[in-house]
């Protein structure tokens, strides 16, 4: 079954991504990249724990750029650039998303770190644990 386009709520996001659309879209913030760039930057980036495969990578693609957050950029007319290759960028809708859900996983990471699940939560005064 297919997925259909996300599109965005009021505050530019439709959130929680799956790991996949954070990556692609985290990958293209510094740069337009072509598919195979995309798969090398999110492997490079992550250690080699997030390996996308091409039909995932281009069924989420195609996803992103019916929803607005992606669109191609014209092709690369340098000698050494495969004129097949297809470039993708962040549209300024595409840039909010990456932005909304980076802010909500580092609010997700702040309640572990008070909880004291993750070091660096806020320090609670001795008279105020009492």
């Amino acid at each position: 079954m297919r997925r259909p386009a996300r599109t965005a709520d009021e505050d530019g996001g439709q959130v929680p991504l799956t790991p996949v659309e954070f990556h692609i879209l985290l990958s293209l913030t510094d740069a337009d990249r072509h598919g195979y760039a995309i798969l090398q930057d999110v492997s490079e980036r992550t250690g080699g724990q997030i390996r996308l495969r091409t039909g995932t990578l281009y069924t989420v693609i195609k996803r992103m750029l019916d929803g607005g957050w992606l669109e191609e950029t014209e092709p690369r007319t340098r000698a050494d650039e495969d004129e097949r290759r297809r470039y993708y960028r962040l549209t300024a809708l595409g840039r909010q998303v990456v932005r909304v859900e980076a802010r909500r996983l580092q609010a997700l990471v702040a309640m572990a770190q008070d909880k004291r699940v993750l070091p660096g939560g806020r320090k609670i005064a001795p008279e105020a644990s009492r």
